[in-house]
């Protein structure tokens, strides 16, 4: 099984927290390039029933699979979807667009991704396995915002925005 982007409650790279903690900051998105990198997200719950339907399928034997959603989206899509799944007016976002080049970060992470087009081909894991995601990307994304970001309070963490702050800073 190979899936791209995994979000969810309780995944292992809570990437759409790094959206949503600026969004309900009201802080701008630092996104790296023009927005318009091509990336693909699948939930954490579409992963395990994936996984779940290999176990015991003859079609399994021997193959690989993608294991994502069925769309792509931009970095600025991503981040318009997730202010959506936190119930903000996209009028109110705020898109910072940088040269990552321009800049020395060292260990640190200024953005949840990496900066290429990532994405994947999940068909033949739906015919093989007989399986369909059940989230698309805004339904997944308010899954997790509610069910996990809220949840576990991470709205009410104090969060390091430096790195931002320097983006914002150079733009």
């Amino acid at each position: 099984i190979r899936p791209t982007y995994i979000y969810g409650p309780l995944n292992y790279n809570p990437l759409e927290s790094w959206f949503f903690d600026r969004i309900v900051k009201d802080r701008p998105i630092p996104i790296p390039g023009n927005g318009f990198h091509i990336t693909q997200l699948g939930h954490v719950k579409d992963l395990a029933t994936a996984m779940a339907a290999v176990l015991g399928n003859e079609k399994a034997i021997g193959q690989v699979y993608n294991v994502s959603g069925e769309r792509y989206v931009t970095f600025d899509g991503l981040a318009k979807a997730c202010a959506i799944a936190a119930g903000k007016s996209l009028d109110s976002l705020q898109l910072i667009h940088y040269d990552p080049k321009q800049f020395d970060f060292g260990k640190r992470k200024a953005f949840p991704m990496r900066v290429q087009h990532f994405f994947a081909d999940v068909h033949k894991a739906m015919q093989d396995l007989n399986w369909k995601p059940e989230f698309d990307l805004i339904s997944g994304l308010k899954d997790s915002f509610q069910n996990d970001y809220l949840a576990r309070k991470l709205d009410q963490v104090d969060v390091d925005f430096s790195t931002d702050d320097e983006i914002i800073k150079a733009e």
